[in-house]
């Protein structure tokens, strides 16, 4: 993981996001309770909420989504501040604290809902991702080939309230303890710097 961050560090991007507002980024990396748990120790972020985008049923409910009869993947919808994090940050964690080689799916969790995305709010967010992708891919970061997918973003859904801050909410659970908590534990391990 030394490689991947060191690679990130050399994307060369001009200083787009200087002086601008907060901004969003919408991903899919797996269950929203890993990437929330995440994303919510990571600097400059404001927020960060669970729910479902990319696919074709309006209002989608978690149990609808987990039939995968809606198209949507579970995401989370980050609010961050720019002249903190840049979106390249946010990517960077992105890619540490997931495995995007696997198609539909992470670990154990299977399923279209589980899938490894990036739903981008710009062009330069598109740019980006892109780019961000195209360097891993050319150092072989990974042993499989990059199955994110980098879709134009369009409607985010805010999860079920039981779903918010699940991890620190339900720390004992097993599924907290053996799934969210590792990926919360590489997060800090690799990432410590940029903790709140």
């Amino acid at each position: 993981m030394k490689r991947l961050i060191i690679l990130l560090s050399f994307i060369t991007l001009t200083n787009w996001t200087m002086g601008k507002e907060l901004e969003k980024a919408t991903l899919g990396g797996g269950c929203f309770w890993c990437t929330e748990a995440v994303y919510l120790e990571l600097k400059g972020v404001v927020d960060v909420k669970p729910g479902y985008s990319g696919g074709h049923v309006k209002n989608p409910s978690y149990k609808e989504v987990c039939n995968e009869t809606t198209g949507h993947a579970e995401v989370v919808q980050i609010i961050f501040d720019p002249a903190i994090v840049s979106y390249t940050e946010i990517l960077e964690v992105f890619f540490v604290t997931h495995d995007p080689t696997t198609l539909n799916r992470q670990g154990n969790d299977v399923g279209t809902q589980y899938r490894s995305a990036i739903f981008y709010h710009s062009e330069q967010q598109k740019q980006t991702a892109q780019k961000v992708i195209e360097l891993l891919t050319k150092d072989k970061v990974y042993n499989k080939p990059i199955v994110t997918e980098v879709t134009k973003f369009d409607v985010f859904y805010v999860a079920e309230d039981y779903h918010h801050n699940y991890f620190a909410r339900n720390k004992n659970q097993p599924y907290c303890q053996f799934v969210v908590a590792p990926k919360v534990d590489k997060f800090r391990k690799v990432f410590k710097e940029k903790m709140k």
